[in-house]
């Protein structure tokens, strides 16, 4: 018999009673049924109830162990009586009794309970990952973790992609997030920098001849920590492909990720039709270029009908440059007391509140409710009515200024509206492209003109549209957004170097500068670079959402807490003086 188990803890069944069997795992719950003890034993495949009374050898040595030992035992499969059968368990109609027994592992007292659903400080969890990675959840998170890679593997060579590894040490890259660096032994005061993503090297390859490329790629970035985003490290799959055009890219991806969905995605439903929505009809529908289609709501520009009106506030702001106001509607939000609650979401989420107009029963029928209905008066209320497509029992919600003022807290409200009105399907994946990304953005402070995404993207009108105004620039760079998180980004890439110089100067970035930071790639551009485009998925958060859970540490094997520490083994940590020394450098006291 196999030194450790002759089946694990999922395999045994009622074909097998009568059989002597070696089993070894953890102890998952002790149950003492006066001299009779049972244990479930616990591996990573499932549970098997244990027996052992006084007519074992070995139950003296039984009655000790704890929670989460690890054991061995060799024993006799039973039947369990009619009556005792657990259905819920594969291993459910029979029991093992203990002949002989071995401890493999003794633990000391826990810190964490495996067992069951209790609640643990997440720094707890993190410090003990090692424990927590034992729960059920967590087994089945990592598990679901690993599928879902292994089954993009396998849809990506169905492609006929293959999988080339790129440098983990590299050179600094304007990414949009700070570089990890790393100081250089041989070149002291150099430094390498972890890449943000394999972005230039992935081009390089087309440029080599490769036609199609992909990798699970980890990839390294500096970045402040959020509840979908880790603040060190991630995986994402990036692939590349030669003389494609954008919807070549969507053709591609679309298949891959709506497979790995439909297979894990645990029944819900997987959308098919994955509408293209430009970056500014994005903005103005949902407030964000990452929308929740499963939310139907959709805002609308009602400027028209303050104009001149007697509501002083938004008729005084509409005279200003820049200015609009939106409508979001609410179907079945016709109450003032919902109306009221509304408002005062947006009080905490900073404005000053939210106009409203409700519609009900009055008495020479349907009639328009709330403090802007009065200012306006019943043309306008109806016209707007009529706009937004609603009717009794429904409200809108109104906001107003300069759109980037008050966006982000408009697409929430939506959010919020659909969420309070059960509006929003919560059994389903929506996705959506995002096309049309403006190439660059104005700092209001200091009106410097920067990339507002990929830097590396080709521009729609490629030259000829770089010698226009640069706040009118579209790039060919897109998102897939799936339930409100971005999970693509992607890009048709700048191969001209003519083009891509001018792009960068309009960033303020000279010639000069563009060959010192990307030699590599400007350089590679002048011997026959074909056109090429690609995108990156990111694998944490298609496993989070596939995972149904909204923190993507809950998907990550061994992840950083929210101040980028690894608790369990004590990193960041400070380097010896040697370590020091030999790297030429020195870490300069904290001012206070």
């Amino acid at each position: 018999m196999h030194a450790f188990r002759s089946h694990t803890c999922a395999d045994l069944t009622k074909a097998d009673v009568g059989q002597t069997v070696r089993l070894s795992g953890w102890v998952h719950r002790i149950r003492d049924h006066g001299g009779v003890l049972f244990i479930d034993l616990r591996d990573h495949y499932g549970v098997t109830q244990l027996l052992c009374d006084s007519d074992s050898p070995v139950f003296s040595n039984v009655e000790k162990v704890r929670s989460e030992w690890c054991i061995r035992i060799d024993g006799e499969v039973k039947a369990r009586d009619a009556s005792l059968v657990n259905p819920k368990l594969p291993t459910g109609e029979i029991e093992v009794f203990i002949r002989d027994m071995e401890v493999l592992g003794a633990a000391e007292e826990l810190p964490l309970i495996v067992f069951g659903d209790q609640e643990y400080p997440e720094e707890t969890r993190l410090r003990y990952r090692f424990l927590d990675l034992r729960r059920e959840a967590m087994q089945r998170n990592m598990t679901l973790r690993s599928d879902v890679v292994s089954s993009i593997r396998k849809r990506m060579w169905a492609q006929n992609f293959r999988e080339y590894q790129t440098p983990i040490i590299t050179a600094s890259s304007p990414e949009g997030a700070r570089d990890f660096l790393v100081p250089s032994r041989l070149h002291p005061g150099k430094f390498y920098a972890l890449p943000q993503a394999p972005q230039q090297f992935k081009q390089l390859i087309m440029v080599s001849g490769f036609d199609k490329y992909f990798q699970i790629a980890p990839c390294f970035r500096d970045e402040d920590p959020r509840a979908d985003r880790s603040p060190t490290d991630f995986y994402q799959l990036d692939l590349e492909m030669s003389f494609v055009s954008q919807q070549d890219v969507f053709n591609t991806i679309q298949p891959v990720m709506q497979g790995v969905f439909e297979e894990f995605g645990g029944g819900r439903k997987v959308d098919s039709e994955w509408p293209q929505i430009s970056y500014r009809d994005a903005a103005l529908w949902y407030g964000t270029d990452k929308p929740d289609l499963r939310n139907p709501i959709k805002m609308q520009v009602v400027s028209d009908h303050f104009r001149g009106s007697g509501f002083a506030i938004f008729a005084k702001l509409l005279e200003q440059d820049g200015t609009e106001i939106r409508a979001i509607p609410a179907p079945g939000g016709g109450s003032r007391k919902f109306c009221d609650r509304m408002n005062a979401f947006a009080q905490k989420e900073g404005l000053p509140g939210m106009g409203y107009i409700f519609w009900r029963d009055g008495d020479d029928g349907m009639e328009a409710a709330g403090p802007l209905a009065k200012n306006i008066g019943p043309e306008r209320t109806e016209a707007i009515r009529q706009q937004l497509g609603l009717g009794n029992g429904d409200a809108a919600f109104f906001l107003g200024g300069k759109p980037a003022s008050f966006e982000k807290v408009a697409g929430k409200a939506r959010i919020e509206i659909g969420n309070e009105l059960g509006l929003t399907e919560t059994d389903r994946f929506a996705f959506a492209w995002i096309v049309d990304f403006p190439m660059y953005e104005k700092d209001e402070e200091s009106g410097k003109v920067d990339f507002s995404h990929n830097p590396f993207s080709m521009p729609q009108g490629g030259m000829d549209a770089l010698n226009g105004d640069p706040l009118e620039v579209l790039g060919y760079q897109y998102d897939l957004a799936c339930n409100g998180y971005e999970l693509i980004s992607g890009a048709i890439r700048n191969h001209k170097p003519e083009i891509m110089f001018k792009a960068f100067e309009l960033a303020g970035y000279g010639e000069e500068e563009v060959r010192k930071r990307f030699g590599g790639m400007v350089n590679a551009f002048r011997f026959g670079a074909p056109p090429h485009g690609g995108c990156a998925a990111g694998i944490d958060r298609v496993v989070m959402l596939l995972a149904d859970t909204a923190n993507i540490r809950e998907v990550i094997m061994f992840p950083m807490n929210q101040r980028a520490e690894d608790l369990m083994m004590n990193a960041p940590s400070e380097a010896t003086s040697d370590q020091l020394m030999e790297l030429g450098l020195r870490v300069l006291p904290k001012e206070s």
